[in-house]
């Protein structure tokens, strides 16, 4: 035993030996330049290529890195033995990461990578008006040489993306409101914003399924149809009115929708809103993936439609009386606007401008959605496809939507006497009940759901007994006068095309007659 420890010794004195004599010999620069040369003669036989994304580059931070770390913490599968687990500000989701020097293989349309997390201790550092982290952290991937297209082309790309949709979902949505008289908060910016927590869904709204399906469907293909937006040289924006008595749930069909597009909600209120240069600024200031809401914009500021204020002023027959007001109502306050008493002076042209015209599409992936309960009121220019494109009606509650009600608030599909559920469906539509005063009625009673399904059939019955249909009516006045309101658009334009042939052609007379 005692040999071999004296060999062991003489062996380690021989390689100190050595390796004394060869830093003596061969100098540090040297040394590196063989090893440089060595690298290089690996990496020409080698089949892979590497990459490094560091943290920070420079003194600002790599978003490619923070792309990376979010990608890889929803495709870690639990695969690595050691993971890292982070909540960000704002977001209602835990989510896991590789933990430093740890690994991971992916694949993208059949290229197989491997990222690897590398965080070494920086060296000591120099001056900085920028502190840096005492650890340098990075990724490295290693790819197969005859992939390098496809993944810097697309992979990279990919990844951005998916990070992005990543973020969306595990961030907290946010409920935003203009400030009160155009003012700023301490960031500059003129929206004021609370996490939006509103609980309505498609499955729990109170509207017809088949219906529901409808508007699912053609917001699911506006969420989806960036390729087709931009093939048709359309801005990507949508526009949907809500219109129908009070209490039908058109606020919670617009949480609804930002639930299921996971978009954030601009609640933007007009009075606020001093001029058109500041309803502009409030449009460049919102972001993509969100909806804009104007709630109740027959009374908001004074928008009426132009040609009942014609109707009513007196003025002469036809399409011409039409224009001369608007073009007169232009001249006091612009565009059918006109200042109110509080000082708004945000003109039709201005809203109109700001849903359809070039300031609408400063951004993209955004919904408007304008809600009112007397649909005639509102200007025909209004409603036309491009700035309103789908028109829904929130009517009072039919049978299918009592339906999800009951399951709703009282966890029953069908009541248990099968007679109670034939007399219910007989005198629902006679009724008029909206949706929240049969809601509040199930609230009341929801502990005992006999007693629920009994007094909401005798409500009913009593609503059906002295109403008489006069709602059913005011559905089909409100349908008639939306009808309306959009040929008046049509008669409008069309109206304003035959007046511009007309002159010309009277040009074309005096041109003669001067002759």
């Amino acid at each position: 035993m005692k040999e071999y420890w004296t060999s062991l010794a003489s062996l380690l004195g021989v390689l100190a030996f050595c390796q004394s004599i060869v830093s003596s010999i061969f100098p540090p620069e040297l040394r590196y330049a063989i090893l440089k040369l060595t690298g290089r003669l690996f990496s020409l036989f080698s089949s892979y290529v590497y990459f490094d994304i560091t943290e920070i580059d420079g003194v600002n931070t790599n978003e490619l890195y923070n792309a990376v770390q979010l990608y890889l913490s929803s495709s870690v599968s639990i695969s690595g033995t050691r993971l890292s687990l982070t909540r960000a500000v704002n977001s209602s989701a835990v989510t896991f990461g590789l933990a430093n020097n740890d690994s991971i293989a992916d694949s993208f349309n059949g290229a197989a990578v491997l990222w690897e997390h590398v965080v070494t201790q920086r060296h000591s550092q120099t001056f900085s008006w920028r502190p840096l982290p005492d650890e340098k952290r990075g990724f490295t991937l290693r790819i197969r040489k005859n992939d390098k297209s496809l993944i810097l082309d697309s992979y990279l790309d990919y990844i951005m993306e998916r990070a992005a949709e990543i973020r969306r979902k595990n961030q907290d949505r946010l409920l935003y409101t203009n400030s009160r008289g155009g003012s700023l908060d301490a960031r500059g910016h003129p929206w004021e914003s609370v996490p939006f927590k509103h609980p309505s869904t498609f499955e729990t709204l109170a509207m017809d399924p088949a219906k529901k399906l409808e508007i699912m469907r053609d917001l699911r293909d506006f969420a989806e149809g960036q390729e087709f937006y931009q093939r048709t040289g359309r801005a990507w924006k949508r526009g949907y009115l809500l219109y129908g008595p009070p209490g039908t749930g058109k606020s919670s069909m617009i949480a609804a929708m930002a639930n299921f597009l996971g978009y954030d909600i601009y609640d933007l209120e007009l009075t606020e809103v001093h001029n058109n240069s500041e309803l502009r600024k409030l449009l460049m200031k919102t972001s993509s993936k969100s909806i804009i809401v104007i709630e109740d914009i027959d009374c908001s500021i004074n928008l009426g439609n132009r040609k009942k204020s014609c109707s009513n002023g007196g003025n002469r027959g036809g399409s011409s009386s039409f224009y001369e007001a608007a073009a007169a109502a232009e001249m006091r306050g612009g565009g059918g606007g006109g200042s109110d008493e509080s000082g708004n002076s945000i003109t039709l042209s201005g809203l109109l401008n700001f849903t359809d015209g070039l300031w609408s599409c400063c951004g993209s992936e955004r919904i408007f959605v304008f809600t009112t309960n007397h649909v005639e009121k509102l200007d025909p220019a209004l409603l036309r496809s491009g700035r309103m494109d789908m028109h829904i009606f929130m009517s009072y509650c039919s049978f299918p939507a009592l339906k999800i009600l009951l399951k709703n608030y009282l966890g029953v599909e069908e009541p248990n006497a099968a007679g109670v559920w034939n007399e219910i469906e007989a005198v629902i539509d006679k009724a008029e009940m909206t949706p929240a005063d049969v809601s509040e009625v199930l609230i009341k009673n929801r502990r005992d759901k006999d007693k629920a399904v009994a007094e909401l059939l005798e409500i009913l019955k009593v609503r059906a007994a002295t109403r008489g249909g006069i709602g059913r009516r005011y559905e089909a006045v409100e349908e008639e006068q939306e009808k309306r309101a959009v040929e008046e658009s049509k008669e409008g334009e069309a109206a304003d095309e035959f007046s511009g042939e007309q002159s010309e052609e009277e040009e074309e007379d005096d041109k003669k007659k001067i002759k």
